[in-house]
C-alpha cells in the first residue's frame, strides 16, 4: 500500500482508504432518506480487516451514518480485531445531524456533537473532523462563530485536524480561508471530476494553500462497475438515499453500459478491473491524498484493494474521459 500526506497535516494515509458511510444501513434525518441498505456486521468486519491486512491505515466516518450506528460499529470492530484504534487515522463529521438544534453549525451542538463522536469511537480525538457539508445559514450566519467552536476543539486536543467537506466550486472557494482545513473532501470519480480536474479552480485552491483531497464515491456508487442492468434496475428500500437517484434509473444504466463495455476492452472485465481503473483514475491527481470507496463486505473490500497494484498511464486517462464524455 502507498501513502500520501494528509494536506497541510503531518501524517499520511493509505490511497486505498476506507469510506464507513454503508456501515450506518437505512437512515432518515428529519424525514429524508440518507443511508443505505442494512449490512452485516460480520461480513463488513471481514471488509475491515482485509484491508487493515493490507496496510489501509484511514477510515471516514460521520455523525450522521446510522446516527451514530456507523461510528459505533467501527470502534466495536476495531476492539473486537485487537486493533487500537489510535494506530488508525479516523475521520468524522459535523453537519447533517442537527438533533434539537436549530442548525447543526451551532457553537454547542458542535461541541455536542463532537463529545458524542467521541464516545461513540471510544476515542479520546478525532484525527481529522470535518465541517460535512458548506451551509452554514443565511449570509454564513453560522460560519463565524463554527469555526470558533472547531478551533477551541483543536487547542483542547480533541480534533488534531480540520477538514471542509462541501458540495460546490463555490464552497470551497468560499469557506476555506474562513475554515483553514487541511483537506477538503467531496465526490470525485471518472463520471464527475470537477473538483480534482488540473486547473479546476478547487484545484487550484488547493495548489496555492498546499491542502489536498479525500475523493469519495470514486465508484460513482457502483455504476462504473457496470453492476446494473438496465431490465431490471436496482429497486432500493425507504431510508436508503439511492432509492430517488436518476443516475440508477434503466434510462441512465442502459446509456451508461456501452460506455463501460468500451472500457472493459482496454482495463479489463472482471469488477476488480474497473474498480482499480475508476480508483486510480482519482489518485492520478496528485493533490487527491486518498481514494474512500464503500464496501458491505470482504468481497468489495478486495475489490477496492485490487488498485494498489495499478497504475493508469496519461493515455488511458484520456481514453477513460473521452469514453465516458462520448
Amino acid at each position: 500500500m502507498k501513502f500520501r500526506k494528509l494536506g497541510s497535516a503531518n501524517v499520511e494515509v493509505s490511497e486505498i482508504s476506507f469510506g464507513c458511510w454503508t456501515m450506518g444501513g437505512l437512515n432518515w434525518v428529519n424525514g429524508t432518506p440518507n443511508g443505505w441498505a442494512n449490512v452485516n456486521e460480520d461480513e463488513i468486519t471481514a471488509g475491515i480487516k482485509a484491508a487493515l491486512d493490507a496496510g489501509v491505515n484511514h477510515f471516514d466516518n460521520a455523525d450522521v451514518y446510522g446516527n451514530g450506528k456507523a461510528e459505533r460499529m467501527l470502534a466495536r470492530i476495531l476492539d473486537k480485531l485487537g486493533v487500537k484504534s489510535t494506530s488508525v487515522v479516523i475521520a468524522t463529521k459535523i453537519g447533517h445531524f442537527p438533533g434539537t438544534a436549530e442548525h447543526a453549525y451551532e457553537p454547542a451542538h458542535i461541541r455536542h456533537q463532537c463529545e458524542q463522536s467521541l464516545i461513540n469511537l471510544q476515542r479520546e480525538y478525532i484525527d481529522l473532523y470535518y465541517f460535512h457539508h458548506g451551509n452554514f445559514g443565511p449570509q454564513d450566519k453560522y460560519l463565524a462563530g463554527a469555526v470558533e467552536a472547531m478551533n477551541g476543539l483543536v487547542k483542547e486536543g480533541k480534533v488534531r485536524f480540520k477538514g471542509l467537506s462541501a458540495y460546490s466550486a463555490n464552497d470551497f472557494l468560499r469557506l476555506t480561508p474562513a475554515v483553514e482545513p487541511a483537506v477538503l473532501q467531496s465526490w470525485a470519480n471518472a463520471l464527475d471530476d470537477q473538483f480534482i480536474r488540473e486547473g479546476s479552480p478547487v484545484d487550484n485552491l488547493m495548489k496555492e494553500r498546499g491542502i489536498s483531497f479525500v475523493a469519495f464515491s470514486p465508484l460513482a456508487q457502483g455504476r462504473l462497475l457496470d453492476k446494473f442492468d438496465p431490465k431490471k434496475p436496482p429497486e432500493f428500500e425507504p431510508g436508503d438515499h439511492r432509492k430517488n437517484n436518476k443516475g440508477f434509473g434503466a434510462e441512465a444504466i442502459e446509456a451508461l453500459k456501452p460506455k463501460l463495455e468500451k472500457l472493459k476492452l482496454r482495463f479489463g472485465e472482471k469488477t476488480e478491473d474497473l474498480a482499480a481503473m475508476a480508483i486510480n483514475y482519482c489518485l492520478a491527481n496528485p493533490r487527491v491524498c486518498c481514494a474512500i470507496p464503500g464496501f458491505r463486505n470482504e468481497r468489495q473490500a478486495r475489490c477496492n484493494l485490487v488498485a494498489t497494484d495499478r497504475a493508469l498511464s496519461p493515455a488511458d486517462l484520456t481514453y477513460i474521459r473521452e469514453t465516458l464524455k462520448s
